[in-house]
């Protein structure tokens, strides 16, 4: 299957979840507001969300994924033998970290929580319990990511990519009934214990839905005794780093946390939320991409076909940054208003909007490194070289702290999401600059060129939106026909102009799209 067909597979089906996940947004911010036990459900499903991005989808995957394809070529056999020892290994330490975390819950969220929510004995406690009931999530998916790489592997993409909406649902499933019910503070307790319990019902079910899938495909993990076997330890040592070069993004959000300690009440839901709009094009065009040609790299460098690498490198490339850039200047022009449309009302205030869509501008100014760092590090763990992507993480993380250190005293919560978008940049900087020297990867002149007409085509846009938004700022704080009118026309006015200026400017074309739908091999 072509990688245009590939991401369009991963990216429908994630903006199917990315969907149902603004309803669950739009339900939370109405319902739990911002700050107290809004800040307080945050926290305890972000630590298993983390986990979940950082270890299982990330490093995880990222290690499994080119040893499973270099036992396939061995053999299915061989290929089921290597996953049934690591998932020998992989669920009883699952367990184990799972009942340290949460018996040491109290003290894991006190490293995070900020002063508001520690002052607040019962809020605190509340946000305990939420977090012991979610934590088994990750145990869930963590194994889930697992039958998922398989799937990805034998390039059956959709199962993985759906699963993420039952997640989305349970969750919606908690908020309706919160929202039905009457508005006070029992009801938000009750509601965040509910989300809780929605979370690790996801993790059972989306399990059990690829399990489904990949006894359908005719695949069976074999599970036998916990053993330290040699292609065990090789995969360990590649996860380890991994953990750092696949995750900075999620380890960024990490260090946001211990920042976000130190600010006030309610910060920790405007980063959530704004991260949300920041995840939209990051899930369908990223995460899809990285996803997509992480098995076709790695059969191509196996067999040493070094110019069929270097095309889909950059195929993949364009394509990240012919969808990322409109939405990038898209959203840090227009991002507000779709927060005050979507998210504001009820317990989520005009002044909870107006930060969080300050937020949105903020974080979406690293959208485009977020995404190439998700298509390039595959060509380093196509290779089994998880420790090169750790040195630029490490790097960027350096100028995010710096930059944190400086920005959150002036800037506060905006000031985090620069920081984070700086550090990305650097590592974007590096990762190239590294494939370059060692010979693996150099963009072609016609990419380059590309590259320059789509950043001209999304500036004409960006211009375009920074007028349209002066004329519709009145219809933002009128009636809810009025608010879709104005969403509506920043809509159509993105279309029209990105999609004319790429036309013009020969961006996209025939041969453009073909050579984007030429198969892999």
């Amino acid at each position: 299957m072509s990688l245009l067909r590939n991401v369009g597979t991963i990216g429908s089906l994630t903006l199917v979840s990315r969907i149902f996940g603004f309803a669950r947004d739009i339900l939370l911010a109405r319902v739990l507001g911002a700050g107290g036990v809004a800040d307080a459900w945050q926290l305890a499903f972000q630590l298993p969300n983390l986990f979940r991005r950082l270890f299982a989808e990330g490093a995880f995957a990222s290690a499994f994924v080119p040893l499973f394809n270099r036992h396939m070529t061995e053999g299915e056999s061989e290929a089921k033998r290597f996953a049934g020892e690591v998932l020998a290994v992989l669920l009883p330490i699952l367990v184990v970290f799972g009942a340290i975390m949460m018996l040491a819950m109290p003290w894991v969220l006190w490293a995070f929580a900020n002063a508001d929510l520690r002052g607040d004995g019962a809020t605190y406690d509340l946000a305990v319990l939420m977090g012991r009931i979610a934590f088994p999530y990750l145990m869930f998916m963590s194994l889930a990511t697992l039958v998922a790489a398989i799937l990805n592997s034998l390039s059956r993409f959709a199962a993985a990519a759906a699963a993420p909406i039952l997640l989305n649902i349970c969750l919606l499933t908690a908020l309706v009934w919160g929202a039905v019910q009457a508005p006070g503070e029992a009801t938000r307790a009750a509601t965040g214990i509910g989300l809780a319990i929605a979370v690790s019902v996801s993790g059972v079910l989306q399990l059990a839905w690829l399990y489904w899938f990949m006894r359908r495909a005719g695949f069976r993990i074999p599970l036998g005794r916990p053993k330290i076997t040699a292609r065990v330890r090789q995969m360990g040592a590649l996860i380890v780093p991994a953990v750092f070069g696949a995750g900075v993004y999620q380890i960024s959000r990490f260090i946001d946390l211990a920042f976000i300690r130190g600010l006030p009440d309610g910060s920790l839901t405007y980063m959530a939320m704004a991260d949300r709009w920041n995840q939209l094009p990051l899930g369908i065009i990223g995460i899809a991409l990285g996803t997509a040609i992480l098995p076709a790299l790695s059969r191509y460098i196996s067999k040493a076909d070094d110019e069929e690498a270097v095309r889909l490198q950059a195929n993949a490339i364009e394509l990240a940054m012919l969808l990322t850039v409109p939405c990038a200047v898209a959203l840090f022009i227009s991002g507000s208003a779709f927060v005050k449309v979507f998210m504001q009302g009820q317990a989520f205030t005009a002044e909870d909007a107006r930060v969080t869509g300050m937020v949105v501008s903020a974080l979406v100014v690293g959208l485009p490194a977020y995404v190439l760092v998700k298509v390039l590090t595959p060509n380093f763990f196509a290779r089994a070289d998880t420790r090169t992507p750790v040195y630029t993480a490490a790097a960027s993380l350096v100028v995010t702290v710096a930059l944190n250190f400086l920005l959150v005293p002036v800037l506060g919560v905006v000031g985090l999401a620069l920081a984070g978008a700086a550090g990305a940049w650097v590592n974007i900087g590096l990762l190239g600059t590294i494939l370059a020297r060692r010979g693996f990867f150099h963009l072609p002149a016609r990419v380059v060129g590309r590259l320059v007409r789509i950043l001209v085509a999304a500036a004409a846009m960006g211009a375009a939106l920074w007028a349209l938004m002066q004329a519709i700022a009145p219809w933002l704080d009128g009636t809810m026909p009025e608010k879709l009118l104005a969403i509506a026309a920043i809509g159509l006015v993105s279309l029209a102009t990105y999609g004319a200026g790429a036309v013009m400017l020969g961006i996209l074309d025939k041969a453009t799209v073909q050579r984007l739908m030429r198969r892999q091999t």
